[in-house]
């Protein structure tokens, strides 16, 4: 767990109340790993993060060294435990030019599920990707029966755009998505 206190905001990217996002390290895979294993549960049949080291090391060296993704922590600031790690929020596909797009894939960890630390950790990670990184459009698919996926991106002013059959591959079946967005111009809304 990191040592960063709720009155450091010099170690977050961005920092709101209750959390702040920084970028993934090497360094996060003994504690990473951990929470993903203590939230089983919660992500299946949604998604499978990295529950090891050596699975830990190849997912960060993609978000870390890949310039097409960009991968965010989402820490608390306060509380019993500050800097512990609450959730995950990643930007792939990024496309730059006249798209300047991004797909979000996320998570939370069991012990901060349902305590709205993500929605306050996907509002920084979405001003963070219309600022800095300089995209457009963020855009998340998600299984229409992952009912806790689908409230935080309505909360989150996410617009329904449409549905895909088949689209992706998770937990051994071709899986149909929502497709959801958020554009820059939503900001000023």
């Amino acid at each position: 767990m990191s040592d960063t206190t709720a009155s450091d905001t010099s170690a977050y990217l961005a920092a709101g109340p209750r959390v702040g996002i920084r970028h993934f390290s090497y360094e996060d895979a003994g504690e990473f790993t951990a929470l993903v294993r203590e939230s089983r549960d919660l992500h299946h049949p949604w998604l499978a993060p990295p529950a090891d080291p050596e699975s830990y090391l190849v997912y960060a060296r993609r978000l870390i060294e890949d310039p097409a993704r960009a991968g965010f922590l989402v820490c608390e600031r306060g509380g019993e435990a500050p800097g512990r790690i609450a959730g995950f929020i990643n930007i792939n596909n990024i496309v730059e030019g006249a798209f300047r797009s991004g797909a979000l894939g996320y998570g939370a960890f069991a012990h901060s599920a349902g305590r709205g630390l993500m929605a306050e950790g996907l509002r920084l990670v979405r001003e963070y990707a219309f600022g800095p990184l300089g995209l457009h459009r963020l855009e998340v698919n998600i299984q229409p029966a992952n009912e806790a996926s689908v409230a935080l991106v309505r909360r989150a002013g996410f617009r329904l755009e449409g549905y895909s059959p088949d689209f992706l591959f998770i937990d051994g079946a071709w899986r149909d998505h929502e497709r959801w967005a958020f554009t820059a111009e939503m900001t000023a809304r």
